[in-house]
This record gives C-alpha cells, structure tokens and sequence, in this order.
C-alpha cells in the first residue's frame, strides 16, 4: 500500500495492492462502521457499455455521505449542496488500483464560510481514515 498522495490542490490519492471490486467493498464497510454510507456507485465502463462505448479500464465513482453531517451543513448554508454528496473514486491504472477523494475542505472554502470550516475538517478525517483503511492489506 503507498502513502496518500496530494492531487493538485483538490484531492487526496492512495495505491492499493485490492482489486477495485475488492476496494469498493472495504470502503463500503469503513464507511458503515463511521455513520457514512455509499448512496450511489457509478461503474463508469458498464455505463459506457450500456452506450455502446468500450475499452475504459475500471473506475468507479462512489457518492458518500453522512446524513447528519449533510443536513447540519445544508441548514448553514444551501450552497453546501453544489459539493454534496462527497466523491470518493476507485480505479484502476498501470496495474495499480489507486483510492481518493475530493477534499472536502477545498470545496468549502468555494462557500466562504467559517462556519462550516470545522464540519469540513471533520469530514475530510473522516474520509481519509476510511480509504487508508480501505487500502490496508
């Protein structure tokens, strides 16, 4: 398993020795055991497939959330709902399966406001925890 790589300014990446599948299903479950959930698992190549479309190596987008934490930051500031729900992606590349995530702390600075700095913070733990452990032999 490699360290958790910065992606320009937005994100966060990691390698892992698991398969996708094998990935999805271990974040599916770090998740769970922290509140959040999988709300929708977009498989990019079945979807290009069903438009007659081929030839992509695995990628999976996965929209997470927490609807605690959702509903707390929407009732700050609806804007919130532009980011929401958080993206964490699974794919393959060069023999590699790499995990990561958008940075939640990046795209509430996109709001500009305080308040919702530390939900954030908290979140983006959170999710950082969940695909280190996902990546974990």
């Amino acid at each position: 398993m490699g360290t958790v790589q910065e992606v320009g300014a937005f994100g966060l990446d990691l390698v892992t020795d698991k398969t996708v599948d094998q990935a999805v299903e271990a974040i599916s479950q770090s998740l769970k055991a922290r509140q959040f959930a999988i709300l929708w698992d977009l498989d990019i190549p079945k979807k290009l497939a069903e438009k007659g479309l081929s030839g992509t190596l695995p990628f999976r987008v996965l929209e997470v959330c927490n609807p605690q934490l959702a509903q707390a930051a929407l009732g700050e500031d609806a804007m919130v709902g532009y980011f929401l729900p958080c993206k964490v992606v699974v794919y393959a590349q060069a023999g590699q399966t790499h995990i990561g995530l958008l940075r939640p702390t990046t795209l509430i600075g996109l709001v500009q406001n305080r308040q919702l700095v530390q939900v954030a913070q908290d979140v983006e733990s959170t999710l950082l925890a969940v695909i280190t452990e996902a990546a974990a032999d």
